[in-house]
């Protein structure tokens, strides 16, 4: 993006940006999830099963799902989190967790869900 220092032209921008977060969002459903280690860890764990019983994304009907790492926030559509995980099942990265272990999850990296330009 090139460079600009003229306020009209960045308040301009700002107010597209705006624009766009607000339909994304409007009328959606939305699961937030806090991950407490995520930073720590460089993973989000992603729950698909609990106590033997399918749960988490294998269960819900939200639109997107929202990460919430420290001040970092990561909205990503349900539907592409669900294809990320998918193949990660029986692999290294399904493991234990959740509360006292009762759950089965897909500790996926960050950096899976934040784009980058390569």
């Amino acid at each position: 993006m090139k460079y600009c220092s003229n306020f009209r032209h960045d308040l301009e921008v700002g107010q597209i940006a705006e624009k766009e977060i607000g339909e994304l969002l409007s009328d959606k459903k939305i699961e937030i999830k806090k991950d407490m280690l995520a930073k720590k860890t460089g993973n989000v764990f992603v729950e698909y099963m609990s106590r033997g019983k399918v749960s988490g994304i294998d269960r819900s009907e939200a639109d997107y799902y929202c990460f919430v790492v420290e001040n970092l926030i990561i909205f990503i559509p349900t539907v592409d989190l669900k294809e990320l995980i998918e193949p990660l099942k029986k692999t290294k990265r399904d493991v234990r967790g959740g509360d006292n272990n009762t759950s089965r999850g897909i500790l996926l990296p960050l950096t899976t869900l934040i784009p980058t330009n390569e």
